[in-house]
């Protein structure tokens, strides 16, 4: 198999619905490296990443599933007491 690391791993990441680990290995990787982090810190970093960003579009999936309206319809809507 004449294929470099990189383009299977860039396959594997792909099938396992894993795009921050595949966007993020090589940065993390040289930071890591730098700052002598071993392989399983290495990992919780990228593991945690990936699921900081599956939980924001989760969010963002959710509050557009929600459809509310517009920030400017619910002014109305909204009474505010009147100071005397």
């Amino acid at each position: 198999m004449n294929d470099s690391p990189q383009i299977l791993l860039a396959h594997h990441l792909k099938a396992l619905k894993l795009p921050t680990f595949y966007r993020e290995y090589e940065k993390i990787a040289k930071q890591c490296a730098a700052e002598g982090v071993d392989h399983s810190r290495y990992l919780l970093r990228l593991s945690e990443l990936e699921l900081i960003e599956r939980e924001r579009r989760m969010v963002e999936r959710r509050i557009k599933q929600a459809r509310f309206p517009p920030s400017r319809a619910w002014t109305p809507l909204i009474s505010w007491p009147c100071p005397h």
